[in-house]
């Protein structure tokens, strides 16, 4: 795999038992004991996808993520914290999340959700192609949205949300077609979390004002252009 992860964990326990179990399934992991130090490792080091804890010592997990995304820095996250209220899993979704896992978990399970998430934040081999979306030039390979002089850089999940839009302009997608290919299954916290991209593809979009992402109740959404 060779993919890199960076867990972030202030149990000493949990941390290293954890550690361990993801560098024997092939993945190369580092460890930060609380949100500051993540925060620097991130600055300094690229990532693949980030494992988080919520509730740590010196800057929690939800404000590790805000400050994050408020860089530019969208690398996939996944929450593992013992915190299971909805209202904890919807402010992990609407700030970025990718996936929530609720403390204990399942050693097989946290693996198939890593691998679920790191394939869908992946732009599909081959996507060289550029769109025209009104008047706007969409940039598949390099994630990036043009108009004029403005330039909007889009994350991996917003780049393969955008292009299944693209791919079928002016007709529905389907929100079931959607969730299965991008967050591997429908669920409400998905469904939420596929909004919030939406949502962000949306203020993307506001560049142009003749385009826009309609929303048809009950089926899908179509990426229209008057």
């Amino acid at each position: 795999m060779n993919y890199r992860i960076l867990m972030v964990e202030d149990d000493e326990t949990l941390g290293y038992l954890l550690q361990e179990y993801l560098k024997t399934e092939g993945f190369r992991t580092e460890w930060a004991k609380n949100g500051t130090l993540a925060l620097s490792m991130l600055k300094k080091s690229k990532f693949d996808i980030c494992l988080l804890d919520i509730m740590m010592p010196q800057m929690d997990g939800f404000e590790l993520v805000q400050q994050l995304r408020s860089r530019n820095n969208f690398i996939p996250i996944i929450f593992l914290t013992a915190k299971s209220l909805k209202d904890d899993k919807l402010k992990a979704f609407n700030i970025g999340a990718d996936d929530y896992l609720v403390k204990p978990v399942d050693e097989d399970e946290l693996i198939a959700r890593i691998k679920a998430v790191l394939k869908r934040s992946k732009v599909p081999v081959g996507s060289h192609m550029t769109y025209n979306i009104g008047q706007m030039t969409f940039d598949v390979a390099n994630q990036k949205l043009t108009f004029g002089t403005e330039q909007n850089l889009l994350t991996e999940l917003e780049t393969n949300l955008l292009l299944m839009l693209c791919q079928c302009k002016g007709e529905i997608l389907p929100r079931q077609q959607v969730l299965q290919k991008l967050w591997g299954k429908d669920d409400y916290f998905t469904r939420r979390s596929m909004d919030v991209f939406i949502s962000r593809l949306r203020k993307h979009l506001a560049m142009d004002a003749s385009v826009k992402i309609k929303n048809v109740h009950g089926s899908g959404f179509v990426l229209e252009e008057k």
